[in-house]
């Protein structure tokens, strides 16, 4: 997972009515990844279950996206953060996660557009912030987001709301968001580490983190 990534959570979960229960899918913590990548601290005292096709560390159940073992309305928050690239049917994980949330849940979503191919196991897509648009659709509103230049971003975000979201509530989460995508539009300005550890895959920023001990 990406600083920036890691950042967003942390606005939503501040400004969004992210109720429980909250399934992180894609939440196993590849090399490198171990700490940065633990999103329970910003959900404290509420029952999180992290989730991937795969067991591993942050991984509670594994569970498959595109078909989801999970009874429809019980899930109150999903989150899908830098995982939608590595999988196959989009759409189809999308209208899963829809299924599985409560009236008036909320799906966060994250992937790359101007990104390396990083396979975990497989990389299939970069999305637009109009792929976002269309993948949630089956939602009653929705907030798309990029970070990086216009016309090329390397972040796209995006939150789903199945049933009604205050005014209040979007007017502070869309003033975080405006601080977060001003501070990563311009990532040259945060100098060759920053960028590193923004655009390297996780077994490239694991040797650049042991060779310069940080």
């Amino acid at each position: 997972m990406r600083k920036l990534v890691k950042q967003f959570v942390g606005i939503c979960s501040q400004t969004l009515p992210m109720k429980e229960v909250i399934y992180e899918f894609g939440s196993l913590r590849v090399e490198g990844q171990e700490k940065i990548a633990d999103l329970r601290p910003f959900f404290k005292g509420k029952k999180f279950v992290g989730a991937d096709m795969r067991q591993g560390i942050g991984v509670d159940v594994v569970l498959n996206l595109h078909k989801i073992d999970i009874p429809s309305e019980s899930v109150g928050t999903v989150i899908i953060m830098d995982t939608l690239e590595h999988v196959e049917y989009p759409h189809k994980a999308v209208e899963e996660a829809y299924r599985i949330l409560k009236p008036n849940g909320v799906l966060i979503i994250s992937s790359v557009m101007n990104f390396p191919i990083h396979d975990h196991p497989h990389d299939y897509w970069r999305y637009t912030p109009e792929a976002f648009k269309s993948l949630l659709k089956p939602f009653s509103s929705s907030f798309v987001g990029s970070a990086g230049d216009r016309t090329f971003p390397h972040t796209v975000v995006g939150a789903g709301f199945k049933g009604e979201i205050s005014d209040e509530e979007m007017k502070r989460f869309k003033t975080k968001f405006k601080i977060w995508q001003n501070q990563w539009s311009s990532p040259f300005r945060s100098g060759r580490k920053e960028l590193i550890r923004m655009y390297a895959p996780p077994i490239i920023l694991s040797i650049y983190r042991k060779v310069r001990g940080i």
